[in-house]
């Protein structure tokens, strides 16, 4: 699924300046555990999570994730977003909670594990 299509879905905000519309991601993972992201997520998936700390784009990087949705409306501090922008990591936010965006996204296509 190409972010775009995430964003719409989401009616998400993309807090990230460099260019995303066209990144493609193949499963999302929902979740506030960063050593469960650890174990268990795939290249290429998209995280959705309520943290806004620097550990989540740490793990991201670690994890080959492109891309972060914070839910609940949470906008992470200009910090977060700079070292993001610097891993080259999208940075979006929606005022979904993490369930319900979880769940939109599987209702539009989008598997978790690389389904």
């Amino acid at each position: 699924m190409k972010l775009k299509q995430v964003s719409e879905i989401l009616h998400a905000k993309v807090l990230t300046k460099a260019p995303w519309e066209d990144l493609e991601v193949q499963s999302a993972c929902g979740c506030d555990l960063m050593s469960d992201v650890l174990a268990f997520v795939k290249n290429q998936a998209l995280l959705l999570t309520g943290l806004v700390n620097p550990q989540v784009i740490r793990t991201c990087e670690m994890m080959d994730i492109k891309t972060v949705v914070f839910v609940r409306g949470k906008v992470p501090q200009a910090p977060v977003l700079e070292l993001a922008e610097d891993m080259g990591i999208t940075i979006m936010t929606t005022d979904f909670p993490l369930y319900i965006a979880c769940g939109e996204l599987y209702k539009n296509g989008l598997g978790g594990r690389g389904e």
